[in-house]
């Protein structure tokens, strides 16, 4: 015996919505199929992208890390902060290069600047002219040799060693007045982690 439920008459107040027309349910699913691909596409392009930058970065962090040798730019600024390298403004050929192990980490850097701003440079490392010393060469034949850098060329040199008290870096600093006008400089900061 199955009882049946009485069906339930429509409210007097609703009214009864007409079927709904091709046009509205292609511009319905449209928006869904929208909504959709909105949902999944944009964060899937998120990372697409996201992947090519880490590997473009992680390709960077090789080349700078493999590098031997000076490198044609400029050092960063953490690293000119931490090894004490101002570089003044402008200056032209600059080339650096780092090397760290567990006993010594060096910054090795190279400008070429102005008169003026070589004073500056030597000022701001609580340095003057009267610091540097003919023909001394303070940058040793190691360093020479990882750098490539070769003073044996017709000079005038001119070279410091301007040493702190630790953590504070020590610089070898010889300079070519090849040009007067646009001293070379060549720097070796040297720190003890």
């Amino acid at each position: 015996m199955t009882v049946s439920v009485p069906r339930q008459a429509d409210s007097p107040d609703e009214h009864a919505q007409p079927p709904e027309g091709r046009r509205h349910m292609i511009r319905r699913r449209a928006l869904t199929l929208l909504i959709i691909l909105l949902l999944i596409g944009v964060p899937a392009g998120y990372l697409v992208i996201s992947a090519n930058q880490s590997r473009d970065s992680g390709r960077d962090k090789e080349e700078k890390w493999a590098a031997t040798g000076l490198t044609p730019h400029w050092p960063s600024k953490v690293q000119r902060r931490i090894y004490q390298v101002p570089i003044p403004l402008p200056s032209y050929n600059v080339g650096y290069y780092e090397t760290n192990n567990w006993r010594t980490s060096r910054l090795y850097v190279q400008f070429q600047t102005t008169d003026k701003n070589l004073d500056a440079y030597l000022k701001s490392m609580g340095l003057g002219r009267d610091d540097l010393k003919p023909d001394k060469i303070a940058i040793g034949a190691r360093d020479q040799k990882i750098t490539g850098w070769d003073f044996k060329a017709p000079g005038p040199w001119y070279g410091t060693v301007h040493e702190q008290k630790n953590p504070a870096p020590t610089h070898d600093i010889v300079v070519s007045m090849a040009d007067p006008e646009n001293p070379f400089v060549y720097v070796v900061s040297r720190t003890v982690p």
